[in-house]
């Protein structure tokens, strides 16, 4: 009886970790952005511990469909796309939230004037890292899925323009439109140890 007892407390022993270690991770959500595209889609994170406002303001416009069927009207290789309306509108501005998020291939800040609380609807998405902007615009998000579709976007055939007397800012346009053909807010879920 004592060994059928031992037994059974060293298989005890052995199974009760095997079976905590199979037990399911713990499901999280997280919010994202997809903007589809005519090159395809494309999905961002947002930063919301270090932009709220932005992050609520850019939101809210996607919710309303702001930016369905607008362009990627500034694409200027190896810097940044940017969207939006060029500042057409009577949309308020929001305050910047310059943060610690640096400016990395995939990052999506609020594009804004010389005034740094100028920033309303419209954003940039880097094509490559951009050190030299960090700390000076605010960053709201990360690109996690399409890539590809970044860099397609940044190899398009554009027009160059300069805009500016004192300091030339290019405003190169793409030849053919890069639209968004929606913009939309979704949440994923995955798990997490």
């Amino acid at each position: 009886m004592k060994k059928i007892i031992m037994f059974l407390s060293i298989i005890i022993m052995l199974v009760l970790p095997l079976s905590a270690q199979c037990e399911p991770d713990s499901l999280a959500s997280l919010e994202v952005c997809v903007i589809k595209t005519n090159y395809g889609n494309m999905q961002f994170r947002f930063f919301e511990d270090a932009a709220p406002l932005t992050v609520d303001k850019f939101k809210n416009l996607v919710k309303e469909g702001f930016y369905d069927s607008l362009t990627f009207y500034r694409v200027v290789k190896d810097h940044v796309i940017q969207a939006g309306d060029g500042g057409e509108n009577d949309i308020p501005t929001v305050q910047a939230e310059f943060n610690k998020y640096p400016h990395i291939t995939g990052t999506v800040g609020l594009a804004r004037s010389e005034d740094p609380n100028s920033g309303s609807t419209e954003f940039y998405i880097c094509l490559v890292p951009r050190p030299h902007l960090d700390g000076k615009y605010t960053v709201f998000g990360q690109l996690m899925e399409g890539y590809d579709i970044l860099e397609k976007i940044g190899n398009t055939e554009i027009v160059e323009q300069y805009v500016g007397e004192e300091q030339k800012i290019a405003f190169h346009t793409p030849k053919e439109p890069v639209l968004i053909l929606e913009a939309t807010i979704e949440i994923i879920n995955y798990f997490v140890e």
